[in-house]
């Protein structure tokens, strides 16, 4: 009688175990990803993309103020001064320059090498007679 009723028991619990996954099924519907399937995608170059995003990283940015100040002082760079700006700038960062004062032949901007950020500008009479605080290099672009 025992083997017998634990054949029933065994039974039973089979029955439950089938009829569970029944309930479960309806509930979880796994994502079946096909593989075989090619993507539309076109492929990218990842080295281009990150040469592209350094050189983002690289170029000189104009703050909100400094461009008003270039606006209203009438200051203009030349490409030719702009790159020279960007190495110099370059070599500063490597120096350990963080604030720096450029001047130039007709204006002086204030800059932070380590962003590579122009903060401020001003033309040569209003830098004339001025003290610059809070600078720990100076760039003098001839060009």
């Amino acid at each position: 009688m025992p083997m017998r009723s634990l054949k029933q028991l065994m039974n039973k619990q089979m029955r439950e175990v089938n009829i569970m996954p029944n309930h479960i099924h309806h509930l979880y519907h796994p994502t079946i990803i096909d593989k075989s399937i090619r993507s539309n995608k076109p492929k990218v170059d990842s080295t281009e993309d990150f040469k592209q995003i350094l050189a983002k990283q690289q170029s000189i940015k104009l703050s909100k103020h400094a461009k008003e100040r270039m606006v209203e002082r009438n200051i203009h760079l030349t490409n030719k001064q702009w790159n020279t700006l960007s190495d110099k700038l370059k070599e500063a960062k490597q120096k350990g320059i963080r604030e720096s004062v450029v001047i130039l032949k007709g204006a002086a901007l204030l800059v932070n090498a380590e962003n590579q950020t122009v903060i401020t500008a001003m033309n040569h009479e209003e830098a004339s007679d001025k003290i610059f605080t809070n600078i720990n290099g100076a760039i003098l672009l001839n060009n």
